[in-house]
């Protein structure tokens, strides 16, 4: 049976959800309060550098940022030096930190301005301090015709994403390919166990592919909106029933985007939860300053440690 320790309680104050040991579920980091909409955060295997997705409101205009920790502090973001017109999001950083695959719809060609379905793309980089590489698409049999999102990968290179297609159990569907003599195979959706005729996404593998983390929407017995879940492997490799990680992570508002450092056993995860209250202000500023900082309803990268049995 999947045991799920929670190093949370149901205490809320001043805004903060604190749990055993004074562990909270907080904000990644205040200056990302700057924006709008804040989401998919991943970050590198030693901490210091981090990639998430800034978008408006509606999502028409969504671009990939990243930020450094340098003395302890991480630094002002930055666009990544692909940014154009067309739509990115949902970064992950391969395990050596030389690779961002995201999720695109910008055209194959340079030469072609219309832009096309969801992809999974990647670029490349010699060290952390070399630039980028220019976006290359994933190709077949990841990709298709049809929408690619949020990709993940294990230690073991194999590959996680969701996929909207009409031969699958719902809308959204999390499918996986394996990596095998240098290539990827056809994608395979991921059982009952995980899908349904419902919505499942933004699935995060664990390194050793033995704990998935995802999200599902309006799931019954859910706490409303969308929800994270988690399935485990059991000794014969396969996927065990999902179940939702529950409160005080998962709100009667939407939870998704998780990402998990198993190094320091710390969860983030996306989520539209909002604490507002009715209060008096002196000022303008004051105002200004409540809204922006609070959890308000609008996405934002929230963290809190979470221990996995």
């Amino acid at each position: 049976m999947l045991r799920i320790k929670l190093l949370i309680a149901l205490i809320i104050s001043s805004g903060y959800l604190f749990g055993q040991g004074g562990n909270e579920i907080v904000q990644f980091d205040p200056s990302l309060n700057q924006f709008l909409s804040v989401r998919d955060l991943c970050i590198s295997k030693d901490g210091n550098e981090s990639f998430f997705s800034i978008q408006s409101p509606f999502q028409e205009i969504s671009q990939i940022v990243s930020v450094r920790k340098v003395n302890g502090e991480w630094t002002d973001p930055e666009l990544l030096p692909f940014s154009d017109s067309y739509l990115y999001m949902e970064p992950f950083l391969s395990k050596d930190g030389k690779r961002l695959y995201f999720a695109s719809d910008r055209p194959l060609n340079d030469n072609v301005q219309e832009k096309k379905d969801f992809d999974i793309w990647y670029v490349e980089r010699k060290s952390q301090a070399d630039p980028w590489s220019e976006p290359i698409n994933l190709g077949k049999p990841v990709n298709s015709e049809l929408n690619e999102f949020y990709p993940t990968l294990s230690d073991n290179n194999n590959l996680y994403f969701t996929m909207e297609s009409p031969a699958g159990l719902g809308k959204d569907d999390i499918y996986f390919c394996r990596w095998e003599n240098g290539n990827y195979s056809s994608p395979v959706m991921l059982d009952e166990n995980i899908n349904s005729d419902g919505y499942e996404f933004n699935a995060f593998i664990s390194k050793k592919e033995d704990f998935l983390l995802f999200s599902k929407y309006n799931a019954p017995g859910g706490y409303g909106s969308g929800d994270l879940y988690i399935s485990k492997k059991d000794g014969n490799g396969n996927w065990e029933k999902a179940e939702n990680i529950g409160l005080p992570i998962n709100t009667k508002y939407m939870e998704y985007c998780p990402f998990y450092d198993e190094e320091s056993g710390t969860l983030y995860f996306t989520s539209k939860r909002n604490n507002l209250m009715p209060r008096e202000f002196e000022d303008i500023s004051e105002f200004q300053n409540y809204i922006n900082e609070s959890n308000n309803g609008l996405s934002k990268i929230y963290m809190t440690k979470l221990k996995i049995d």
